[in-house]
């Protein structure tokens, strides 16, 4: 018997608003990058994979995972395979948005590829992110619902990539990192409905790591700065996108 919500509502409420945050940066990062060109193009690319790889996406599922428990049994986590966790989103979402913002992907149609390779990196994450977890019992995934949390990760990359193609007014880049936010949480959610725990064992001891509540800075107020941060950048530096650029984006 699991628990998904030990902490209440406020844990998916927390990790989806998170999520919807990080992705509305992100496609505003990657809006940013379409309009510009060189270092300032390669800075505003990678800000955009560390806001949708990592708080859309990683910060999300370990805020999430505050409510996960299976009562009578310790869980804690390992912190270097945690942070090995964050790196996969990351790396592979920064590369997938050079490509969609180079517009590689209309010469070389690697649009649907690089959503399956970025749904693939949050497929990882997440299971890389369980497999973070020390309990004194045994993990299982059931396989049905891991292939559903498959196809919503698969929606929401390829969904993501092609927002990025569009230079989009604010409030259609609002919907869209709705939409995306959401996709990512019920994905997450979707995942952990196919978990089970077998062979919890008789209370032999705490295993190591660290505490999931020890977790709660780096993922609540640690990506919380991070957005505060990235929406005064937004809001400070000027957009540098041509004036004639609406008529080139609607091609």
């Amino acid at each position: 018997m699991v628990e998904h919500f030990a902490q209440g509502a406020w844990t998916p409420l927390v990790a989806c608003a998170v999520s919807v945050l990080g992705s509305f940066l992100g496609l505003r990062y990657a809006s940013r990058a379409l309009s510009s060109s060189g270092r300032t193009r390669a800075a505003w690319t990678v800000l955009g994979g560390v806001s949708l790889g990592g708080a859309a996406v990683w910060s999300m599922h370990f805020i999430a995972m505050l409510g996960f428990r299976v009562p009578g049994t310790p869980i804690r986590y390992d912190p270097l395979m945690t942070a090995a966790s964050a790196a996969v989103p990351v790396i592979v979402m920064t590369g997938a948005l050079a490509v969609v913002i180079a517009r590689l992907w209309r010469r070389l149609v690697l649009l649907p590829s690089a959503g399956a390779l970025v749904a693939l990196a949050m497929l990882t994450m997440h299971y890389m992110g369980m497999g973070s977890m020390r309990m004194d019992a045994e993990m299982v995934h059931h396989p049905l619902f891991v292939a559903a949390a498959a196809l919503v990760a698969l929606a929401a990359s390829v969904g993501a990539l092609w927002f990025v193609g569009k230079r989009w007014t604010l409030s259609a880049t609002l919907v869209g990192a709705a939409l995306l936010g959401a996709a990512v949480t019920a994905m997450h959610y979707i995942a952990m409905a196919g978990v089970g725990v077998e062979s919890v064992g008789e209370g032999g001891g705490v295993p190591g790591g660290v505490p999931a509540l020890g977790f709660l800075t780096p993922m609540v107020i640690g990506p919380g700065a991070f957005l505060v941060l990235g929406t005064l950048v937004l809001l400070a530096l000027p957009d540098e996108r041509p004036v004639t650029g609406g008529a080139a984006a609607a091609r």
